[in-house]
């Protein structure tokens, strides 16, 4: 069993036996932890769960949306068959459309619809978040030469959360900030996470982030070194509790599944090269056994 699974699930089951229930602004309530801390050493191992089954092509591509590509615009990864921002996808008449608790005009929790007009121009969008802002502050490229050319320097940062953008954007981004630095011919990278759906988002965080580290190193001629992350209200939705008791039973029932290992293409020497298509050609999972799908309803 990886090292990940067992953090991963020593996490689950802490919020399980600790937390406490509270109401939200998507009507289901959660129950949640008030902070939480991993520390990875992608040297040792490259962290995918195996005692659910994670889509490595999903992930590596929504993060290339970001990164890469860094487009606010779904169908990019529809085109990709990738549908995990679907439901927050503004509409061609430029307005975007949920259900959701708000409180009226007592301060009471009401199940709302919600209809926001953002304008036609963010039609099929996600508004000013996520790929919208680090293409607007080029925050990739600014990246990639202070770590090889300024690998002194203490402001590698990259921060998603932009106080005059986040009116304008659908969902403010939950994995807001990302602290890089260069020590000892190794790459790190410290993550921070608002708030954290831990049955859905974190896996698919986690491997995305391992993933741009040791995509980022490749390109910078170094060598993956650790990954830090930390959360703000670790979270699982009342829904997820049945989903995550499976997932804790799996790993009683088996510890035998070893960690894959991460292929990328040694001929990329250009994170902008690295294949974007629905295929993601260029990043692999080796060796991937896992105990199976897990499916987990969404909150919006």
């Amino acid at each position: 069993m990886s090292k990940w699974d067992r953090d991963y699930l020593d996490l689950c089951r802490k919020i399980l036996s600790e937390g406490v229930e509270v109401k939200n602004r998507t009507g289901v309530n959660s129950v949640k932890i008030p902070s939480h801390h991993f520390h990875f050493d992608l040297s040792e191992e490259f962290p995918v769960l195996t005692t659910k089954q994670l889509f490595i092509r999903q992930a590596v591509l929504e993060m290339l949306w970001i990164y890469q590509a860094q487009s606010n615009d779904v169908r990019w990864l529809q085109e990709r068959n990738v549908n995990i921002w679907n439901e927050w996808e503004i509409d061609e008449n430029g307005v975007w459309h949920a259900e959701q608790m708000l409180p009226d005009e007592n301060g009471v929790l009401v199940k709302t619809q919600v209809h926001k007009t953002f304008g036609k121009e963010y039609a099929h969008t996600i508004g000013t978040a996520y790929g919208y802002i680090v293409n607007k502050f080029q925050m990739t490229q600014n990246l990639i030469d202070k770590i090889k050319n300024h690998p002194e320097d203490r402001r590698m940062i990259m921060t998603l959360w932009q106080n005059d953008y986040l009116e304008t954007a659908v969902l403010p981004s939950c994995v807001w900030s990302s602290e890089w630095d260069v020590t000892d011919g190794k790459l790190n990278a410290w993550v921070h996470q608002r708030s954290c759906d831990v049955p859905l988002g974190l896996p698919f965080n986690v491997t995305q982030y391992a993933a741009l580290l040791c995509m980022l190193a490749r390109v910078c001629s170094l060598e993956p070194g650790t990954l830090d992350w930390s959360i703000k209200d670790a979270h699982i939705y009342v829904n997820q509790i049945d989903g995550i008791k499976e997932q804790i039973r799996r790993q009683d029932e088996n510890e035998d599944i070893p960690a894959p290992k991460l292929w990328l293409n040694p001929e990329i020497d250009d994170f902008f090269k690295f294949d974007s298509s629905k295929d993601c050609r260029d990043i692999k999972l080796i060796d991937y056994k896992h105990m199976g799908k897990i499916s987990f309803p969404i909150a919006q």
